[in-house]
């Protein structure tokens, strides 16, 4: 009698023991996963022993060991409204699988082109904030650079350059995967139209690359069917040019995108090509001014500066899911883009004896200046990811990117347009060859009342580049190798990774920690004078993320995190090139990384029609790089990257949403900083103490003018800005949007205005000045308004599942 009551004691408590409880988190309107909800089980007989838990990126979520008995399960996510769910678990029906679990959006909107629910435009999460891409439609048929120019807290100046919160260093990501590309390239290579949501982690903890001293944005693409395929267009055709600016050639504007989606039984197939020219017309003028032994040398200038740019790129991928505890992902990314910016400037030469303050002599001659960068990359990856009984992960996911980048700058001084008659001719070459690896494993578990993530990771980039500086003086003259000017270069960059990240949640608080050590050895060699220049760096990178919930709509996050900002090769570079007439430009192949440290702490806050959110943040910046002016010689400067000191930045972001009536949604973000840079230039013999205010706004009008019909007008604005030798004038670009829907909202026009100006608005115009102890320059560029631009876009089928494609990791950085 006891062995028969012992046996079923014994199997009774194993079967309580292994009951589980798990299921997926899902937006409700969107079908995407919910990365990171807050999941809490509560038994309705003893309310204290609750427990809790993360879902993981995917949304699953699993509880084991659960006894038998009635419970509540309460899922929280920020931004979405709270769910409570009752449950029963009985030892005779095995584990409990709730299947997909949606989570509805708070605050949301009536979508007036399709009168459906729409989720919220912007939302604050533990890490991150999200915009939705598809507000802006000011960017439609243009890249994911016309999409950020909306996001508040990034701006892009007249020369295309991208900064965020002022810094133009910070780390891209594609569907999350880690890229270490120059910005304005890669943004370049994704079109507008692909893109489902841009995230702002502007504390990013210890699990993403510590690159980026200003963050993380993360390019979330658009999602493909749930099963069978999606196919969806756009095709844009830019209009003439209005206004005169005296160009050899008449820019074009035109672009085409596609992409399909396929997904049935356990392959998902995703595709996307695009292709886009977007020329630019416009001019320069320019001043300089420098002093050698009591002589002022005036150079003034006006004349042409305009773009020719065209570029492609084709990505493919294919997941396949053998077991619903493994994917395999295999992707491939080509692309290529080529870059003609033509410089043909008048310049009126003054040379003055300053003692006397008399004219010694004055030469005035034609410079024509054309610079072509061109680039080819190819990358190839594959990741693994495969979940153990425990629901513990592994991830496993390796990258090779082979690039060519090359290119030349054609330097020609003339005597007034007489090309017979040449007075200087510089020929710049370089070819870059580049050879790319990444390996990365990561390994994530439950523990306690959160997860555990650790994981590795390594990088690899070989760059062999060949520079080659060819001049001559006259007519009639063969070309003549400077070698003091040219070189074959070698640059070696190794990085290793270990990082571990705790994250759970407890009642209303979420928090993240983690610890992040990163070992990189840099090698810059010149092979054939033996010389080298070697950096070895260990450095530790702590991270923390702390959220508290007061209420569903007020919400409480204080971060920290350390970051670095890695120089380019481009920085390293110690051998000049003839940018402009009046320019040499070089690196410094014994340049540090900058070492940031950023703290932060902000609120967000939802009402019925608007929501608000501020946060305060600072920046505590080591060895600063800046691009500094020197004299070369009477009528050359020699334009330097180099650390400048340290710099602190403190300032803050905030953003708030309107909708006053159905028809009219407006959205207004901005962002303020003080910056002040102190150090010392050219071996201390140039003192730095430079500080100054600066602010951006980015504004957004929508109206819905009936079912079909919508108009939208935005406005980037960016204030003058300080830098360690001068200062960068204000810059803004007000745009106009008309877009009309047809059959049945499956075919969109759209008419876009870009740069609207009338009269003597200064729109998309920037003066960039610096000054020091003998010398003088200040350059105005003024760069073409009122654009005009007509859209198709055709959705063939509706998509629902994330297109998972890939991106060049290296190349295009050096671009």
């Amino acid at each position: 009698m006891y062995r028969y009551l012992l046996l079923f004691v014994c199997f009774t408590s194993f079967s309580q023991k292994n009951q589980s409880i798990n299921g997926q988190l899902i937006d409700s309107l969107t079908r995407e996963p919910l990365s990171f909800a807050s999941v809490q089980i509560e038994s309705k007989n003893q309310p204290s022993a609750a427990k809790g838990q993360i879902a993981n990126e995917k949304g699953f979520f699993e509880f084991t060991g659960v006894k038998e008995g009635a419970y509540s399960l309460k899922i929280q996510y920020v931004g979405y409204q709270t769910k409570l769910i009752d449950i029963s678990i009985d030892q005779l029906n095995g584990p409990l699988k709730l299947g997909t679990i949606y989570l509805t959006p708070q605050n949301q909107e009536l979508e007036t082109i399709q009168v459906s629910k729409e989720k919220i435009k912007v939302m604050s999460t533990l890490e991150k904030q999200i915009f939705k891409a598809d507000q802006f439609e000011v960017a439609k048929g243009g890249t994911a650079a016309d999409v950020l120019k909306n996001i508040p807290s990034v701006m892009i100046n007249a020369e295309g350059e991208i900064s965020m919160r002022g810094s133009k260093g910070f780390l891209i990501l594609i569907d999350g995967k880690p890229t270490q590309v120059d910005a304005a390239t890669i943004l370049a290579q994704i079109a507008a139209n692909t893109i489902e949501n841009i995230e702002m982690i502007t504390a990013p903890t210890a699990k993403y690359d510590a690159d980026g001293k200003a963050g993380i944005i993360n390019i979330v693409t658009k999602k493909g069917t749930k099963d069978g395929w999606s196919l969806s267009s756009n095709m844009q055709y830019g209009l003439p040019r209005i206004k005169q600016y005296e160009n050899a050639t008449e820019p074009s504007r035109q672009s085409f995108d596609l992409s399909a989606t396929f997904q049935k039984g356990k392959w998902n197939m995703a595709s996307s090509f695009n292709y886009l020219q977007n020329d630019i017309a416009g001019r320069r003028i320019g001043d300089v001014r420098t002093t050698i032994q009591n002589v002022l040398t005036s150079f003034p200038s006006e004349g042409e500066r305009s773009f020719k740019r065209d570029s492609y790129g084709f990505r493919s991928s294919a997941l396949y899911t053998p077991t619903k505890n493994d994917d395999l992902l295999v992707g491939v990314y080509i692309g290529k883009k080529n870059q003609y910016r033509t410089a043909d400037i008048f310049y009126t030469n003054s040379k003055y004896n300053v003692l006397t303050n008399t004219l010694i002599g004055r030469t005035n001659y034609f410079n024509a200046n054309l610079v072509l960068k061109s680039g080819y990359f190819n990358v190839y990856n594959v990741d693994y990811t495969h979940r153990f009984r425990n629901k513990s992960s592994l991830s496993l996911s390796g990258l090779h990117e082979y690039a060519m980048i090359d290119g030349f700058t054609q330097n020609r001084n003339l005597r007034e347009r007489n090309t017979t008659d040449t007075l200087q001719y510089t020929l710049n070459t370089g070819e870059n060859p580049l050879n790319a690896y990444r390996l990365k494993i990561d390994y994530e578990t439950s523990l306690g009342i959160g997860k555990l993530t650790v994981g590795y990771q390594y990088r690899n980039q070989l760059q062999n580049g060949l520079f080659n500086y060819f001049q001559k003086s006259g007519n009639g003259l063969p070309l003549v190798l400077n070698p003091n000017f040219s070189a074959q270069i070698q640059i070696i960059n190794k990085i290793h990774g270990l990082y571990a990240q705790y994250g759970g949640v407890y009642k209303k608080l979420e928090f993240t920690s983690g610890l992040r050590y990163e070992n990189a050895f840099r090698d810059f060699q010149v092979p054939k004078s033996a010389s080298s220049s070697v950096l070895k760096l260990a450095n530790f990178f702590p991270s923390a993320n702390i959220l508290y919930n007061f209420k569903d709509d007020l919400r409480f996050k204080i971060a920290y995190s350390r970051r670095v900002q890695r120089s380019t090769n481009n920085e390293l570079n110690p051998y000049p090139e003839r940018e402009h007439s009046e320019t040499l430009e070089q690196g410094d192949p014994t340049i540090l990384p900058e070492f940031i440290r950023i703290m932060e702490a902000g609120f967000t806050k939802d009402f019925k029609k608007s929501s608000f959110y501020v946060t305060l943040y600072t920046q505590q910046i080591d060895n600063i790089v800046n691009r500094v002016n020197s004299v070369y010689n009477d009528t050359i400067l020699n334009r330097i990257y180099t650390n400048a000191g340290k710099a602190q930045l403190v300032g803050s972001d905030m953003g708030f949403t309107y909708t006053p009536f159905k028809k009219l949604r407006m959205f207004v973000g901005g962002n303020i900083y003080s910056l002040q840079i102190k150090g010392a230039l050219f071996n201390n013999s140039v003192a730095v103490n430079s500080s100054g205010l600066v602010y951006s706004i980015n504004s957004n009008i929508s109206y819905q003018i009936n079912t079909s019909t919508s108009a939208q007008f935005n406005l980037a604005y960016l204030s003058a800005k300080n830098t360690a030798q001068g200062i960068d004038s204000r810059f803004y670009q007000p745009n106009i949007s008309l877009k009309k829907g047809v059959l049945k909202n499956k075919l969109f026009l759209t008419v876009q205005w870009q740069n609207l100006a009338f009269g003597n608005m200064k729109v998309n115009e920037q003066s960039i000045s610096t000054t020091g102890d003998n010398f003088y320059t200040s350059t105005n560029y003024i760069q073409e308004t009122n654009i005009f631009l007509l859209n198709l876009s055709y959705n063939f089928r509706s998509s629902e599942k994330k297109l998972k494609l890939s991106s060049s990791e290296f190349g295009e950085k050096e671009f």
